[in-house]
């Protein structure tokens, strides 16, 4: 009889993955049958894996910008931005083709990719940061590549989604998130000319998100958490990788143009509520379920081994 975790994988959306998924089954049942604390660090091993494979498409362009900072010739015929953008382009096209990448989280990258270029252009015009190097591909001296580093935000969301099967409680409606979504995005090109409303959008996305739990199933049944504080923790990856960015002088803040410093952590709030223009845009290809406890979770199969052999 079929393995009910394995019938339920995410890993059989990814091609390259769905061959491991009969395997993966039988060693979480040799962990989950040595106890709880094998079962448990067996999760916290799917969790990181997971995470992992969530970040493919930014882990990827992060080494890019990594290794173009430490092993670019700085007298190439072809520039480094020039060639991050074919790198990146690269990336996309190997993904695809390797059928790491689906086409419907290609497709939420494109959006992306137009979305932030159009924020890129207006940001660089008005002084917010600055590309220092030259380069043929681009737009009012926005690199292109910088749009996919957006994308990789919007591809995270998506296949974090997929991964760990996301559920809900208390989420707000569309109609209600938006419109949030865009006065968010509004508000970032608007505050250079009038009133900066980020801490009233604070304050509506604490009220509309505020009683939101996100259920997300590591391993065989949903844990939970705050959705405010998920959309917290990417916010700090965000950050960190902004730092990334900067120290390899791929952008720069007018403050670093001197010496590289760390990024105002004041920044976080503009990646937070970044965070919430870019999980609006993924729920209008994945539309938040309510999340139903299973026939497993109510008898607590994560600490009795014996419980889940009825659903086998």
């Amino acid at each position: 009889m079929v393995h009910a975790t394995t019938a339920a994988s995410a890993a059989r959306l990814w091609p390259p993955l769905a061959r491991f998924v009969a395997a993966e089954a039988r060693v979480g049942d040799w962990a989950q049958a040595r106890g709880p604390w094998v079962a448990g660090g067996y999760e916290f091993l799917r969790f990181g894996i997971k995470q992992g494979w969530a970040c493919l498409f930014g882990g990827l362009l992060c080494a890019a910008l990594i290794a173009s900072y430490l092993f670019y010739p700085p007298d190439a015929a072809l520039s480094r931005y020039d060639a991050l953008t074919l790198a990146a382009i690269a990336i996309q096209a190997g993904l695809l083709l390797t059928r790491m990448e689906t086409w419907e989280e290609a497709k939420i990258i494109a959006l992306y990719h137009v979305v932030g270029t159009v924020m890129e252009v207006f940001k660089t015009s008005v002084g917010s940061w600055i590309y220092p190097e030259a380069s043929l591909l681009r737009i009012a001296g926005v690199p292109l590549f910088t749009g996919f580093m957006y994308a990789s935000v919007g591809s995270y969301i998506a296949r974090v989604w997929r991964l760990f099967d996301f559920r809900f409680a208390h989420h707000p409606r569309l109609r209600s998130t938006l419109p949030l979504a865009g006065a968010i995005y509004l508000n970032f090109f608007s505050h250079h000319a009038v009133w900066d409303m980020r801490f009233a959008l604070f304050a509506a996305t604490a009220l509309l998100f505020g009683r939101t739990w996100v259920y997300f199933k590591v391993w065989r049944v949903h844990r939970r958490m705050p959705l405010l504080l998920g959309f917290g923790l990417v916010a700090v990856f965000i950050w960190i990788a902004e730092n990334i960015g900067t120290y390899t002088r791929v952008w720069l803040y007018p403050a670093q143009v001197a010496g590289w410093a760390p990024v105002p952590w004041q920044k976080f709030g503009s990646w937070f509520l970044l965070m919430i223009v870019s999980y609006v845009l993924v729920t209008l290809v994945s539309r938040p379920r309510k999340f139903r406890r299973s026939a497993r979770e109510a008898c607590g199969a994560e600490t009795a081994p014996t419980c889940g052999l009825q659903f086998r």
